[in-house]
């Protein structure tokens, strides 16, 4: 429903877009807006990986977040751009479901998702409405991990999450309000692969192989240096 809407949205800019001088080669790009990321996890089951064999099923969820979102462009040429995307951190809680032991909230983490990209922008640099795709690198650096009262009551202490690199693709569109002033907006999907692992009782350690596939979505005003 998000992507539909968006893309009826973009539609519609393309129809009622002025003529305006957009982006050319040497633009500094810089927008800010509400930038969400929706994860789409895809969890392993929860095992031992020191102190034993023991697989207890189960898998590991990951809430959304909603934070400030900042993009940084600049124009190689009138249609090749280069991107940096940035945020404040997003924070997540992190549970358990699916186990007899340790179901619940496990504890929570906030995370930076830093991501490089090589955009292409198709149309004219006289049309106020551009699209764009591009494609690029992510780092995804994971901090401030706790767990729960509630977890350490079963034992589990200690949470800890893998930093991890990735891919990520975007597409997305600004529409120019002035020469300088733009409306933005853009869906990303950043490939976030990651472990995390908790201490357990007994000093036996147990970890949890955790494919976020979030979408970001990102909605804001840009402006044109």
């Amino acid at each position: 429903m998000r992507t539909t809407l968006f893309a009826s949205s973009l539609l519609a800019l393309a129809i009622a877009a002025p003529s305006v001088q957009a982006h050319q080669a040497g633009d500094i790009i810089v927008r800010a807006g509400a930038i969400t990321v929706q994860t789409k996890e895809n969890s392993s089951s929860v095992k031992l990986d020191r102190g034993g064999n023991t697989d207890f099923g189960g898998k590991a969820t990951v809430d959304n977040d909603t934070q400030l979102g900042l993009n940084f462009a600049y124009m190689v040429t009138d249609h090749f751009g280069v991107e940096l995307l940035a945020a404040t951190p997003f924070s997540h809680d992190v549970s358990i479901k699916g186990t007899n032991a340790v179901d619940g909230k496990l504890g929570s983490l906030k995370h930076l998702p830093p991501t490089l990209s090589a955009v292409f922008y198709p149309l004219d640099s006289k049309s106020a409405f551009q699209p764009y795709i591009g494609a690029g690198i992510n780092y995804t650096w994971f901090f401030d991990e706790s767990t729960t009262s509630e977890a350490k009551a079963k034992g589990l202490n200690s949470l800890n999450v893998k930093n991890t690199w990735g891919w990520a693709a975007q597409v997305g569109a600004d529409y120019m309000l002035t020469d300088n002033l733009m409306l933005n907006g853009q869906i990303r999907y950043i490939d976030i692969d990651t472990t995390a692992y908790v201490d357990v009782a007994g000093g036996a350690r147990a970890k949890v192989n955790v494919d976020l596939e979030p979408l970001v979505y990102m909605v804001g005003l840009g402006y044109k240096f």
